[in-house]
C-alpha cells in the first residue's frame, strides 16, 4: 500500500503560485491604487489620473503590480516609488503626528535607491522629490479625495508607470541580491536556502488590520526557542515565503473565484484546485463555490446545485454528474481568522474533491427535514444564523462555532455538541421551534452522531417527517405539547398574545414531569371551549392526544421524566415541529384554525 504525500499550507500554497496566470515575480506584488500623478521631465505634477473601477455602484481602487510592499509594524518603513499620500506628499487627512517624518523617510531612501541612475524618468521624480513641498498639494490639480491613498508616478509622455520602466525594474532586482547571506534549511522546499527575516504581510481577511497581517511571526521572547531571532524560529526561504505570499494574497482577493462570498463565523474561507489543467481547477473552484455557499439570488443555479447534492447524497459518484471534473483532484480548504496583526489558522483540509463533494452532500441530507423550511440548499451562514445567532444576524454567530461546524462538514465527522446546546439556549431565549430551522439543525447533530457512532442503544434515524411509531420520549412529548398548543389556539383563537410556547416550551422540553401537569390541567378549559364552538375539532385533537399518551404512558419505562438530556430535548423540538406542520383532521392545523375562526367570526356578524 503506497501512502500518499499530503502537502502543508505552506507547501500546497507555493505550489499553487507556480500555477498562478500573471504571477508577480519576487520584488513585486499587487496594491490597490487609485490616482496617479504624471510629472514632466523637471519633476513637475502636472496631472492627476482617476485609477478607480467605476463600473460599480461607487468607484473602487484596483490592483496594480508595484515593487513589494515593506512589511509595517509600528515604526517608519517607505516604499519604493509608490506609497500613501502621507509619506510621497507629506499630507493625511487626520491629525497625522508623524507625516513630517514619515514624508522625510521615504525621500531619502528612494533619492538613495536612484543615486546612480540616469534613466530619465527616474531623474525626473528624483527631482520632484528634491522641489517637492507639502503646500503644494492645497493647488487645485490635487483632489482631496487622494489623501490617505495609494498613488504611483508616470512621466509625461509614457503610457506606463515609472516603476514600470526597465531600470526602475533593475533597481527592483538588485535590491534582492542577497548572496552574501547565510543559508539554512528551509522546511517549505527542504532545500538551503537564504532565510526570509520576516515572512510576507497578507491582505484581505476579514476582521484583520487593512495593512495587512503576518501568517506567521515571532514577536516575543515566549514565542522564540534557543535564541533565534523572528524568522529562524520557522526557517523558511525567502523565495517560498514570497512565493506563498503571493499565492495566498491572490486567493484572498475579494470577490475572487477561490474565496466564499462570506466569512464562516469569523474565519475566512479560501479553496483551490491542485490540477495541471487550469480549466478544469477552475471549475472544481466554481463547483465547490456554490456547493459550500449557493448563491440564493441565482434560483436555476442553486436548484441545479441542490439536484447533485441529492443525487451525491443517494450515492453516485461526482463524475457521473460532472463528466468535466476529474473525482481524483486533489481539493485544498483553508479557513483564516484574525489575531491582532496576526493570522490564526481555523481550519486546513486537504482531500479529493469527489470526498469534499459527497461530504457536503451528507450535510444537506442530514439537515433535511420535512415540511422543509427553504426551497434551496442554504448557505452554511444562513443557517446558522437562523438557528443560533440573536436577532438573526451573521454577525452574531460563535466563530469558534462556526469553525467547529464547518470543519465537521467538510470533514465528515460529528457536529459539535456544542451546537446542540447553542441551538436549545436559542429556543429558550425565544427563537420560534415552528420556522424548521432548529429542527432541521438538531436532527443534523443527533442523525450525524448516531449514524457515525452507531449504538445500538438509539432509537434509529431520527425521523425526516412525523412519526408516530419513533419510540423517543423527547419526540413523543414534543408531539404532545404541539397538540396541547393546538386545543389553545382552536380555545381561545390566534390573536393569543402569550401562548403556551411563550410560557411553557422551554420548561417542557427541560422538565416534563414538573410542567406538563400544569399544561394539561389548563387544557382541560380549552378543550371545553372547544367542544362547544367547533365539535369537529374537538375530536380530532382529543384523537390526537389519545395516540400520543397511548405511547408514553402504559408502563413504567415511558412515565414522565423529571428531566431531559440534551439529546431528548432536540428530539422535543422536532417532535414538536412535525406535529405542528402535520395535517390532521384533513387540514394543516394553522390553516385549519384560520378558517374555523374566520366561520365564528362570519356567524356571529350574520347572528
Amino acid at each position: 500500500m503506497t501512502i500518499q504525500k499530503r502537502p502543508g499550507p505552506l507547501e500546497a500554497l507555493v505550489d499553487f503560485y507556480a500555477r498562478m496566470d500573471d504571477a508577480e515575480d519576487p520584488g513585486w506584488g499587487r496594491e490597490k491604487f487609485g490616482w496617479c500623478v504624471v510629472i514632466d521631465a523637471e519633476g513637475q505634477p502636472i496631472d492627476v489620473l482617476d485609477q478607480h473601477d467605476h463600473d460599480g455602484r461607487k468607484p473602487r481602487p484596483r490592483l496594480f503590480l508595484v515593487p513589494a510592499a515593506v512589511k509595517r509594524a509600528s515604526g517608519i518603513a517607505p516604499n519604493f516609488l509608490w506609497d500613501k499620500t502621507s509619506y510621497v506628499l507629506g499630507r493625511t487627512a487626520g491629525a497625522g503626528k508623524r507625516t513630517a517624518q514619515e514624508h522625510e523617510a521615504f525621500v531619502a531612501f528612494n533619492l538613495k535607491r536612484m543615486a546612480e541612475t540616469s534613466d530619465v524618468g527616474l531623474v525626473a521624480f528624483r527631482r520632484f522629490l528634491e522641489r517637492w513641498t507639502p503646500a503644494q498639494f492645497d493647488t487645485p490639480l490635487f483632489p482631496a479625495e487622494m489623501l490617505d491613498a495609494n498613488i504611483m508616478f508616470r512621466l509625461e509622455g509614457d503610457r506606463d508607470y515609472l516603476h514600470r520602466r526597465p531600470a526602475a525594474q533593475r533597481l527592483v532586482e538588485a535590491a534582492l541580491d542577497n548572496g552574501h547571506e547565510r543559508q539554512s534549511f528551509c522546511l517549505v522546499t527542504g532545500q538551503r536556502a537564504a532565510p526570509a527575516r520576516l515572512h510576507p504581510t497578507i491582505k484581505g481577511v476579514e476582521g484583520a488590520q487593512t495593512s495587512g497581517a503576518s501568517l506567521v511571526s515571532f514577536n516575543l521572547d515566549a514565542f522564540c526557542s534557543y535564541d533565534r531571532k523572528q524568522g529562524d524560529n520557522a526557517p523558511t526561504s525567502q523565495a517560498a515565503a514570497f512565493r506563498y505570499g503571493a499565492a495566498l494574497n491572490r486567493l484572498l482577493t475579494r470577490d475572487g473565484p477561490n474565496r466564499l462570498r462570506r466569512p464562516i463565523g469569523d474565519a475566512t474561507v479560501i479553496f483551490w484546485a491542485d490540477g495541471s489543467d487550469a480549466q478544469v481547477a477552475k471549475k472544481a473552484d466554481a463547483w465547490i463555490q456554490e456547493a459550500i455557499a449557493p448563491n440564493l439570488l441565482d434560483a436555476d443555479a442553486a436548484r441545479r446545485i441542490g439536484e447533485e447534492l441529492t443525487a451525491l447524497a443517494q450515492g453516485r459518484p461526482l463524475s457521473q454528474l460532472r463528466p468535466d471534473i476529474p473525482p481524483d483532484t486533489r481539493f485544498y480548504v483553508m479557513g483564516l481568522s484574525p489575531n491582532a496583526a496576526r493570522l490564526s489558522v481555523r481550519f486546513w483540509l486537504s482531500d479529493s474533491l469527489d470526498v469534499f463533494a459527497h461530504r457536503l452532500a451528507e450535510h444537506y441530507e442530514d439537515t433535511r427535514i420535512a415540511p422543509s423550511p427553504w426551497s434551496r440548499p442554504p448557505t452554511v451562514n444562513l443557517l446558522l444564523a437562523r438557528t443560533v445567532a440573536a436577532q438573526d444576524k451573521y454577525d452574531n454567530i460563535p466563530p469558534l462555532l462556526a469553525g467547529e461546524i464547518m470543519r465537521a462538514i467538510l470533514t465528515g465527522t460529528p457536529y459539535p455538541r456544542t451546537w446542540l446546546a447553542a441551538i436549545l439556549m436559542r429556543l429558550r431565549a425565544g427563537d420560534d421551534p415552528a420556522t424548521g430551522w432548529h429542527a432541521a439543525a438538531l436532527r443534523a447533530v443527533l442523525q450525524r452522531r448516531r449514524r457515525l457512532t452507531k449504538n445500538a442503544s438509539d432509537n434509529g434515524d431520527v425521523p425526516v417527517s412525523l412519526n408516530r411509531d419513533y419510540p423517543s420520549i423527547g419526540y413523543q412529548l414534543g408531539r404532545l405539547f404541539a397538540v396541547y398548543e393546538l386545543a389553545q389556539r382552536a380555545a381561545l383563537g390566534m390573536g393569543v398574545k402569550a401562548t403556551m410556547r411563550d410560557k411553557y416550551f422551554a420548561a417542557a422540553s427541560a422538565a416534563p414531569a414538573s410542567i406538563f401537569p400544569v399544561i394539561i390541567r389548563n387544557s382541560q378549559n380549552h378543550l371545553s371551549n372547544v367542544r362547544k364552538r367547533t365539535p369537529g375539532w374537538a375530536g380530532v385533537i382529543e384523537r390526537e392526544l389519545d395516540e400520543i399518551f397511548g405511547r408514553i404512558t402504559p408502563s413504567g419505562p415511558h412515565v414522565l421524566p423529571r428531566a431531559l438530556s440534551l439529546e431528548h430535548q432536540g428530539e422535543f423540538a422536532i417532535g414538536y415541529y412535525h406535529q405542528r406542520r402535520e395535517r390532521i383532521g384533513g387540514r394543516m392545523a394553522e390553516t385549519a384554525l384560520q378558517d374555523d375562526e374566520q366561520d365564528i367570526e362570519d356567524n356571529a356578524t350574520h347572528d
